[in-house]
């Protein structure tokens, strides 16, 4: 399917086939696929929590409102915002940098500093939305590679995110911006047509506000 095609036809389905499973291999491609998404200074602050089991399932179930998605989707992942991952994935990235010509090894020092200055200290609010804008691309990535692969996805919000890092032991300061049922159709359900979406003629201002 080609990316125009899967913009159009991408969903958000509330009924999976819940005797489906995704291959490993599928799902492996699909979240390497998803990880060439862009990143503010390629520092790619996110990491995911897959979960596949049955009472993992039934677990998150009980965090995201009760919702029969969560359990019926073959696998659902957790998107996880991770602040920290600008300390993390800083070095690596400027040494890929440094080795690809992108920049001079001896500017690697000047780079650091504008990072810092950019996204501020891991616990501040600018660093928060530097994580969770940059989680938002990944995760938007992966809906259309979904698609793309023949699968379909729903990405939820509508969750106890307290619950969801106690039940999945994860630490207090990420981030859990959504998380996203991925499986196939259940069979039998005909999807309604698209509901209400905007003319851009409604949000889209040319030159100024």
């Amino acid at each position: 399917m080609d990316i125009l095609s899967a913009l159009k036809e991408r969903r958000s389905v509330n009924f999976f086939d819940p005797d489906r499973n995704i291959p490993d291999e599928l799902l492996q491609e699909l979240i390497s696929v998803s990880n060439l998404a862009p990143s503010s200074f390629n520092l790619q602050p996110w990491k995911v929590v897959v979960v596949q089991k049955a009472a993992d399932k039934k677990r998150l179930r009980q965090c995201a409102m009760d919702q029969p998605k969560v359990e019926e989707a073959p696998v659902v992942l957790v998107m996880v915002a991770d602040p920290v991952c600008a300390e993390e994935n800083l070095e690596n990235m400027l040494d890929s940098w440094a080795q690809l010509g992108y920049i001079k090894p001896e500017m690697k020092d000047t780079y650091k500093g504008i990072t810092k200055n950019l996204y501020g200290s891991p616990d501040s609010i600018q660093r928060a939305y530097f994580a969770i804008k940059n989680t938002a691309l990944f995760a938007m990535s992966l809906m259309v590679a979904a698609k793309g692969l023949g699968l379909e996805t729903h990405p939820m919000d509508g969750f106890d995110e307290d619950c969801i890092k106690k039940e999945f032991r994860i630490p207090k300061d990420k981030i859990v911006p959504m998380i996203i049922c991925i499986g196939y159709i259940k069979p039998g359900i005909k999807l309604l047509p698209r509901a209400f979406r905007r003319n851009i003629q409604d949000f889209v201002k040319l030159g100024s506000w």
